[in-house]
C-alpha cells in the first residue's frame, strides 16, 4: 500500500510519534529436560466454545488494546482509528469508517482510540499525524492509511483486507499454540516443543509454531538451532509483515551477535564518567546490559541518550530500545516501565 503508517512488525512496536503541538522442522526437539507426552492437535479439537460477538464499533484504552485489537484480530480483521477531539479531519473520517464497517456486515470490527487520553499505542506504531487508520489481522498490522478518505475508498480498503487464518477460541491449532506457550512460560521447554512440533506436522510452515519451537531452542541454550529454524522459515507472502514472534527471535539472535563484538564494560563506563555525552560508549553499555539480562539498566542507558540527543546515529537509541521491547515482549515489566518513560520523553 502507499502511505503505510507503520514501519516495523507490531511485535516490536514500530517508530514513535509526536503529539499535536519452507524448511519443515516440526519433528525437531530442543535439548531440554524430558516431559510427559503431550496430546496432539486432535486432543484440542473440542476445546473452545467461541466468545460472544462484541459490537462492531467500540472505543478502547491502552490497557484494553491487546484484548480489543490484537486478540480480537485473530478472530476477524480489526480496524483501529486513531483520533483526537481537536482534529477536524478525524471528525470527517470517523463517521465514514463507522458506516463502512457496519455496512460490511460483521466482516470487520472498528476500534477507536483517542490519542489525547491514550497516546502510548499511537506512539509505538509510529503515527505521525491523524487521523491514522491501521488494520490488524492475526495479531499484526497488515494495512493502513493516514488522513480522511472518501467513503468509496474506505469501503475498498475494507474489501481488500485478508480474512486471516482464523485462530478463534474453537480452533484446535490456536488451542495447541496457547497451551504450548503456557508450558514454555512455566519452564517446560520439552512439553512446549512437543506441541509446537505437532502444529508444524499439521501445518509445516506455520509461523507462530515455528517461532514457538525456536523459543524452545533458545530456552535450552541452543542458539544455532534456533537460528537455523527461523532462517529456514519460508514466508507465504513476502509482502506481509513478519509474524511478531518470529521477529522477536530474530531480534534476540541479532542482539546476541552484536554483544559478541562489544568491548570492555569497565572501560566503557569510565568513558561516560569522563564524558556524559559519549553516546557510543553508553549505547554499547546498553547492549552489554541487555546481554546480561539487566533490562532496566539497558533501557536506562538508551533513555539517557534519547533525552540528551535524539539525533545520535539517526535516532539509534530509540530504535534499539524498540528492538529490546520486541525481544522482551509487551507485557514484561521492563518493557512497560521503559515505554512509559519513553512516552514521557517524547510527548513532554
Amino acid at each position: 500500500m502507499s502511505d503505510n503508517p507503520y514501519g516495523n512488525s507490531f511485535g516490536g512496536y514500530g517508530a514513535q510519534t509526536s503529539g499535536p503541538a519452507g524448511q519443515t522442522v516440526g519433528n525437531a526437539q530442543p535439548q531440554a529436560p524430558a516431559a510427559p507426552a503431550s496430546p496432539g492437535l486432535e486432543g484440542f479439537a473440542d476445546l473452545g466454545g467461541g466468545a460472544a460477538q462484541a459490537d462492531l464499533v467500540k472505543d478502547t484504552t491502552t490497557a484494553n488494546f491487546s484484548a480489543d485489537v490484537i486478540q480480537e484480530s485473530r478472530r476477524q480483521p480489526v480496524i483501529v482509528d486513531f483520533w483526537a477531539p481537536w482534529c477536524g479531519p478525524c471528525k470527517q473520517l470517523t463517521p465514514i469508517i463507522e458506516r463502512a464497517v457496519k455496512a460490511a456486515g460483521g466482516k470487520v470490527k472498528l476500534v477507536k482510540m483517542n490519542i489525547d487520553d491514550h497516546p502510548a499505542i499511537a506512539g509505538q506504531l509510529g503515527v505521525q499525524s491523524i487521523p491514522a487508520v491501521f488494520a490488524f489481522v492475526d495479531g499484526q498490522p497488515v494495512d493502513g492509511f493516514m488522513g480522511a478518505l472518501p467513503e468509496s475508498e474506505v469501503k475498498a480498503f475494507i474489501d481488500r483486507l485478508p480474512k486471516g487464518k482464523g485462530g478463534g477460541a474453537d480452533d484446535p491449532v490456536a488451542q495447541a499454540l496457547e497451551q504450548a506457550r503456557q508450558l514454555l512460560a512455566d519452564g517446560d521447554a520439552g512439553g512446549a516443543a512437543q506441541l509446537f512440533g505437532a502444529v508444524l506436522q499439521h501445518e509445516p510452515n506455520h509461523a507462530a509454531a515455528t517461532a514457538g519451537l525456536g523459543e524452545c531452542y533458545l530456552a535450552a541454550g541452543d542458539t544455532a538451532r534456533a537460528k537455523a529454524l527461523v532462517d529456514g522459515y519460508a514466508a507465504e507472502d513476502a509482502g506481509k509483515p513478519e509474524d511478531p514472534a518470529l521477529a522477536a527471535i530474530r531480534t534476540k539472535l541479532k542482539l546476541a551477535e552484536e554483544i559478541s563484538e562489544l568491548g570492555d564494560p569497565v572501560a566503557l563506563q569510565a568513558r561516560i564518567e569522563g564524558d556524559p555525552d559519549d553516546h557510543q560508549a553508553r549505547y554499547d553499555l546498553a547492549l552489554i546490559a541487555q546481554a546480561k539480562g539487566e533490562r532496566a539498566t539497558a533501557a536506562g542507558h538508551l533513555l539517557e541518550i534519547i533525552g540528551r540527543d535524539r539525533t545520535f546515529e539517526d535516532d539509534a537509541a530509540r530504535k534499539k530500545l524498540l528492538e529490546f521491547f520486541e525481544a522482551w515482549g509487551p507485557t514484561d515489566p521492563a518493557t512497560k516501565e521503559a515505554r512509559r518513560k519513553l512516552s514521557s520523553l517524547l510527548f513532554t
